[in-house]
């Protein structure tokens, strides 16, 4: 047997394989995760970062700032509402015209919808109609 010897010129020449056991010729031979090169992570240095802490500190405030006055505009709005309805009503107890039953058989003549009118009021302060 004459063995050939052939000279290995290049140190970064890859080795020659044959046909893969599977029989796969197009797969290609896949390398470990701990081969890949990685990219180095960005760095900020200490007065950014300080900087950027600032900052996001600075929009939240300004969030919490907005939303305590959004609260304080509902507040308000609910007691103006509040306000006016209870005026209203007040004005409107002191517009009606009340007529006072001091007969109380008459109540058992009334209809069903006259009885539905009849409210219990406080009289005093109201106008009222003799009958």
């Amino acid at each position: 047997m004459i063995e050939s010897v052939v000279p290995n010129t290049d140190a970064t020449e890859t080795k020659i394989k044959g046909l893969p056991k599977s029989g796969r010729w197009w797969k290609a031979e896949k390398s470990r995760f701990t081969s890949m090169q990685k990219d180095k992570p960005l760095r900020s240095n200490w007065k950014q970062k300080m900087a950027c802490k600032a900052e996001k500190l600075s929009v939240k405030n300004y969030e919490k700032e907005l939303a305590e006055t959004r609260r304080q505009e509902k507040i308000e709005y609910r007691k103006r509402v509040e306000a006016h309805r209870k005026v209203k009503e007040e004005n409107q107890r002191k517009a009606e015209v009340v007529e006072v039953i001091r007969n109380t058989a008459k109540i058992k003549r009334l209809k069903k919808k006259q009885l539905r009118r009849i409210e219990k009021r406080d009289t005093s302060g109201v106008k009222t109609k003799k009958m």
